[in-house]
């Protein structure tokens, strides 16, 4: 009699492994389609627009200091190595646009190498970031 009690109580049981299962497959989901967006890492006095749109797909920023300084990443570079820095960043998230955020009293040759690092790197979309009027 007690080995049929104890029987019913095993079969009773709930089997937890598909439920866990569904969950595990969620968060593999979550983490793959999470997009990473890289900031610069520092705050740029950008310049003012009266038509100056909002990106939605950007992942990647670069900023420019009125000191000429290269910021990516949350870290300093190298204007000449802008190109190798962001094909690094490339391959971890895939994008197709970069947002260069220069401050307002940046050198524009500054701004143009750092253009011209980005189409060396493969990249055609770039945009500019201004603040609204």
């Amino acid at each position: 009699m007690a080995r049929n009690r104890n029987r019913e109580e095993e079969d009773a049981a709930i089997d937890m492994t598909p439920m866990l299962d569904i969950v595990f497959i969620m968060l593999i989901f979550f983490i793959v389609t999470t997009s990473f967006v890289k900031e610069a890492g520092i705050q740029v006095n950008k310049p003012e627009a009266n038509q100056a749109n909002k990106e939605p797909s950007a992942n990647i920023f670069i900023a420019i200091r009125d000191t000429g300084e290269v910021w990516m990443d949350k870290r300093q570079v190298d204007v000449k190595r802008v190109a190798a820095n962001l094909e690094r960043m490339l391959a971890e998230q895939p994008t197709d646009l970069v947002v260069i955020q220069a401050d307002k009293e940046a050198e524009h040759g500054r701004v143009v190498e750092v253009m011209d690092q980005i189409k060396e790197a493969g990249i055609d979309k770039i945009s500019i970031a201004a603040e609204n009027n």
